[in-house]
């Protein structure tokens, strides 16, 4: 199996102004070549039958993304409403500012399949592309947010996938992300 990273995800990850909630002391061919050298602890089923999850214990010092809310860091929420490309309509997003969380443990990669990349329209020359990674405390996956569940279900033309809305696994996220945000350094 190959992988290689999405220029979707590129600039997410590894942007060109470093950031603290980025993955750290890593190039992102590093990265590319530690996922395709070091086969992962586990593989999750993803969202849809074309999406993996490849879950690698974290050999950077890249710090846990999701946070919990307590009445210690209320005060450090912040929110706008923004588009993850040029191409995207704009969704209000939260995150905190100000804010050290501990280094992950996990790094959960988050895989799409060459053939649902060109439905998107990314050809890629590997047989899976990372479109995505969560940094987390424990090898289970971070709900995704209900805003991209939402996108998801209003399919490619708006950025999403075309996978239609599941109301079960929409409560679940809404009861996660109701008490945890993300952070930005």
């Amino acid at each position: 199996m190959s992988i290689v990273l999405t220029e979707f995800a590129r600039p997410r990850l590894f942007p060109r102004e470093p950031r603290r909630n980025t993955i750290q002391d890593c190039t992102p061919a590093q990265f590319e070549r530690h996922l395709n050298e070091v086969p992962p602890l586990l593989v999750l089923a993803g969202y849809a039958p074309f999406c993996q999850l490849h879950v690698h214990r974290n050999w950077t010092s890249t710090r846990c993304l999701a946070v919990p809310i307590s009445n210690d860091n209320r005060h450090l929420l912040r929110s706008d409403y923004e588009a993850r490309t040029s191409d995207e309509l704009p969704v209000l997003v939260r995150w905190f500012a100000g804010l050290q969380p501990p280094v992950a443990d996990y790094l959960i990669v988050i895989l799409y399949s060459r053939e649902q990349l060109a439905k998107e329209g990314t050809a890629i020359d590997a047989d899976w592309g990372v479109v995505g990674c969560m940094y987390t405390a424990e090898p289970v996956e971070t709900p995704m947010a209900p805003v991209t569940m939402m996108r998801n279900a209003l399919g490619v033309a708006e950025g999403g996938s075309g996978v239609p809305l599941d109301r079960q696994a929409y409560a679940r996220s809404v009861e996660f992300w109701r008490t945890h945000a993300n952070w930005r350094g």
